[in-house]
């Protein structure tokens, strides 16, 4: 036989084979085929037992908490301001009107065309819990071209910015180094949108204090003030002024734990100049007292003509300090040109949140935990679950097993059947292990679910194809096979589209099971039955 004819006889075998191959070096190979994350863990010292699998389990699997809580905001859309810069004018009304921090105000531009006009309208939005409609509503008013009233208001944010909260917690999850964590929004009945973040290995408290940190981090320079009065302060850098952030290490020489940083480049000359004026980098200027920051908070009692930086991440200062070895660089104009410095903490665990915070981002809105629902699932009954589940899919094997051997007493049909259809729920596994898929009870219940179609499938080809009479001649073979193959792909078309909204749709659990079931739907009908039908032929046939 050629080489072409080889490859064409055995090519979708051989195909699997490729497949199976790939699924066991993504299950079992350290790293997988993706390598190692390098992820930041949340306790660096402790001491977990590796497992021999890359799987990642969901929290029916592995314990861990679920939060379900919406966003803090109000919005107003559809707003025509006639300022030469709606944004900025609108965006800095609020800011002023209402009192509020910059990251709690945002506006957004929306571009539309009707009858061939282009216009350009806007959405207000303010994350703040204590700010009420009328006084929304009156804030933008303000602006020149806008009169609404607190009806238009309404409650909650937008899209857009639903999802990049769900981005930066997803971040936040992932620095945190919780292999599985996942997160996602879902609408109730009355239109109300919520975040849903899991945290397999989490408590519902600790997951909350992740959550709840909004991740915003400045840097704040705090001096004697020029006029006499006392302590002034002002922020010399925010959040976007970082980059190339490190983790979190402890420096045995300071007792310190320090996140290394960068300034990017366009604020570097800025920040260097600023601190050469406020004096930050004579010499002789002293240092900044540790006991400057207790329990979060600026301690006054420690203040003495000091010149201090001020590390604070949320509504916690996280550390003082002086200058340092910045001072020298900053006189001689020299720092910006490699713009690095440590921000540094008494904690380990605020050095470490600080390092995600600054990686992941600050969360857009924050999340209401008056309005949330929790769920916890412990790490005991995790367990019993797993194994369970283990159980419950060796029973399912054995079963299908069992009823395919008695049904044709002929292992030339049998056998390939059943390690075909292993090698679909193996290849399935190992799409999961890459994919970093967290594997949970709804994923379990759609491999027992892939295993039945898939035997049912092998069932229809057997059947097609010796059910009347014989099948030695090779042509025979392939014309009833085909046959067969018109009802499987079929079949296989009408669950993907029955499954598809549960697949595409926030349904919670319901999405696992429609997704692993579409996936094993469709290796099936372009790998595992075709090689099925190849091996059937060969051990059913004469020649060709």
């Amino acid at each position: 036989m050629s080489l072409r004819g080889a490859v064409s006889k055995w090519g979708r075998v051989g195909f699997l084979v490729l497949l199976v191959a790939f699924a066991l070096t993504a299950l079992f190979i350290p790293g997988g085929l993706i390598g190692d994350s390098d992820p930041v863990s949340v306790d660096n010292e402790s001491d977990v037992d590796q497992p021999i699998h890359n799987l990642a389990f969901g929290l029916n699997l592995d314990g861990g908490a679920r939060i379900s809580a919406p966003p803090v905001g109000m919005m107003v859309e559809d707003i025509e301001p006639t300022t030469s810069d709606p944004r900025s004018d609108l965006r800095s009304a609020l800011i002023d009107e209402l009192g509020l921090p910059p990251e709690d105000a945002r506006v957004r531009a929306e571009q539309t065309t009707a009858n061939g006009r282009q216009t350009i309208s806007y959405t207000a939005e303010v994350f703040d819990g204590n700010v009420t409609a009328e006084e929304f509503a009156a804030a933008v008013s303000t602006v020149d071209g806008v009169d609404v009233s607190a009806d238009a208001v309404q409650d909650g944010v937008t899209e857009a910015t639903r999802q990049e909260m769900i981005q930066t917690l997803q971040s936040k999850l992932n620095e945190a180094g919780l292999s599985g964590g996942s997160v996602y929004q879902t609408e109730r009945l009355n239109g109300q949108h919520f975040i849903v973040s899991e945290a397999p290995g989490y408590t519902t408290s600790e997951l909350e204090s992740l959550l709840e940190e909004r991740g915003t981090v400045r840097i704040e320079a705090h001096y004697p003030d020029p006029d006499g009065d006392g302590l002034t302060n002002e922020t010399v850098l925010e959040q976007e002024d970082f980059t190339n952030v490190g983790r979190a290490e402890y420096d045995s020489e300071t007792s310190q734990w320090e996140v290394g940083v960068n300034v990017v480049s366009e604020t570097a000359p800025e920040f260097q100049a600023r601190m050469n004026e406020l004096g930050f980098t004579r010499e002789g200027q002293g240092q900044c007292s540790r006991n400057y920051v207790e329990d979060g908070q600026v301690n006054m009692d420690e203040w003495s003509n000091q010149y201090c930086l001020v590390t604070i991440s949320g509504d916690e200062v996280v550390s003082a300090h002086s200058m340092g070895d910045l001072a020298e660089g900053m006189r001689a104009g020299t720092w910006a040109n490699n713009p690095t410095f440590q921000m540094t903490s008494n904690e380990r665990a605020e050095a470490q949140q600080l390092s995600i915070n600054l990686r992941a981002g600050a969360l857009t809105a924050p999340l209401d935990f008056g309005d949330a629902q929790y769920f916890s699932v412990q790490p005991a009954l995790a367990q019993q679950f797993k194994s369970y589940s283990l159980l419950i899919g060796i029973l399912s094997v054995l079963a299908v097993s069992a009823t395919v051997f008695v049904r044709y007493r002929d292992r030339r049909v049998a056998l390939p059947m059943i390690l075909t259809a292993m090698a679909e729920v193996l290849i399935l596994l190992g799409v999961a292990a890459t994919a970093g898929m967290a594997i949970d009870l709804a994923h379990v219940a759609g491999f027992i679910a892939v295993v039945g179609t898939g035997v049912d499938d092998l069932i229809i080809i057997a059947d097609e194809v010796m059910d009347e009479g014989d099948v030695s001649q090779g042509r025979v073979f392939d014309t009833r096979f085909r046959k067969a193959f018109w009802i499987i792909g079929a079949a296989a078309a009408t669950t993907i589209i029955a499954m598809s909204p549960l697949a595409v749709m926030s349904l919670g659990d319901l999405r696992g099971f429609a997704i692993i079931t579409i996936l094993g739907v469709l290796i099936g009908v372009f790998v595992t039955r075709p090689a099925y039908g190849d091996i059937l032929r060969k051990l059913m046939t004469r020649g060709q």
